[in-house]
């Protein structure tokens, strides 16, 4: 009927990546394992798949990704498609673990890809930011489960940056908190273990996870909405709260956590030997700028991968994630983050907050062209096109 169409996930993206004036596709129907393959080491799932479905299921088998987020409400496909990722030296992206993918491109043919099948398809629409066609099967390389022992401890602000590479190289997967107007930090650090498995305790684990993470931390949110004056000692208060745990268990227990209180966010990622200096800058116009900001900002990195479109692609990187809480002004803090993270060859997130545009991607991007070449040959009448992609791939 001449209608530009969209597929939409959970909605978890703080960006119009799939907002249409025209058809809008959901995937709730498209769901579930549909092979398992033990001896490739693969699993192959529907896109409308949530990761959370897909890791019980992968737990009951006994598999398991090797690494993910921190947060598994959306849907498989739209995860990759806007480059979700965790934290890790060797591994970090979802979309790094796909080994194989099915599309259904502008002219309603079916693609079955991998890296010697469409080969350039398949580089692509790893991360296709749902512009080359919509995903309805995506398989995984998994391996059998293992076991994670997460490491939680605070450490001082100047102690992590001045360890950072000792961090990074030092554990498999390593991140950090640090609370703006104090000089304290979070730091997790979650290595594989021979075990045996020790969770959280139910009273501990729920006093961490949900009392202090998300009960406490949601009220303090909000007096700091209403009171701006008090976030600075709010947060001195708030980055004490959390002490030192060790604890062991399967992997999407140890990688994902409840996120209930509400807030935007940005996030860029810029090439790991710059993260130190870009985020001593973040503190320091914090510091001097008079905003008010209750929400930590999130540290993570990852290997450099061979995806066109992915923040890591070509570079080791770290990503700088800043968090406003919903409904406090947040338009000053990202637009100085901003100018920090692009003075240092920063790439916006696909999902997040950003103002970015085709030509600052374009330079950022070693491989741009390669993707935007697949999709003038697979959508040249942008079938699949929004503003959201007119402005970050030009048209």
């Amino acid at each position: 009927d001449g209608l530009t169409v969209k597929a939409v996930g959970t909605g978890h993206s703080f960006t119009p990546a799939a907002v249409t004036d025209g058809l809008l596709i959901r995937p709730e129907r498209l769901t579930g394992v549909r092979k398992v393959d033990r001896a490739a080491g693969t699993v192959t799932v529907a896109a409308g798949t949530p990761l959370k479905l897909l890791n019980e299921t992968l737990a009951a088998h006994g598999l398991s990704l090797t690494n993910m987020g921190d947060i598994m409400e959306q849907t498989v496909s739209g995860a990759i498609s806007t480059g979700t990722h965790g934290t890790g030296r060797d591994s970090a992206s979802i979309a790094a673990q796909i080994t194989g993918l099915e599309l259904v491109t502008a002219d309603g043919s079916v693609l079955t890809c991998a890296a010697d099948r469409h080969p350039d398809v398949f580089a692509a629409a790893r991360l296709g930011l749902g512009a080359l066609g919509v995903l309805t099967e995506l398989t995984f390389a998994v391996e059998p489960e293992f076991l994670l022992t997460a490491r939680e401890e605070p450490m001082a602000f100047d102690e992590v940056t001045d360890r950072f590479d000792e961090l990074v190289a030092g554990n498999e997967h390593f991140e950090f908190y640090w609370f703006p107007h104090t000089g304290n930090c979070n730091t997790k650090r979650n290595n594989r273990s021979q075990g045996p498995a020790a969770p959280p305790g139910r009273v501990g684990g729920w006093v961490e996870d949900e009392l202090l993470s998300n009960g406490v931390f949601g009220a303090v949110c909000a007096v700091g909405r209403a009171v701006p004056a008090a976030i600075p000692g709010i947060a001195k208060i708030s980055s004490r709260a959390l002490s030192a745990r060790t604890y062991t268990d399967i992997p999407h227990k140890v990688f994902t956590s409840p996120r209930r209180v509400r807030f935007v966010e940005m996030e860029y990622a810029v090439e790991r030997a710059a993260a130190v200096e870009a985020l001593r800058e973040l503190k320091a116009m914090v510091e001097r700028s008079g905003l008010r900001v209750s929400f930590p900002v999130e540290v993570r990195t990852a290997p450099a991968d061979d995806i066109p479109l992915s923040t890591a692609s070509g570079r080791d990187t770290a990503y700088i994630a800043v968090h406003m809480y919903r409904g406090t002004p947040h338009e000053a803090y990202f637009a100085a983050t901003e100018r920090i993270m692009t003075a240092h060859g920063g790439r916006p997130h696909w999902g997040k907050l950003h103002t970015r545009d085709a030509g600052y991607l374009a330079a950022a991007y070693p491989r741009f062209a390669d993707f935007t070449a697949v999709r003038d040959r697979l959508d040249p009448e942008r079938r699949f096109a929004n503003g959201y992609l007119r402005r970050v791939l030009g048209d």
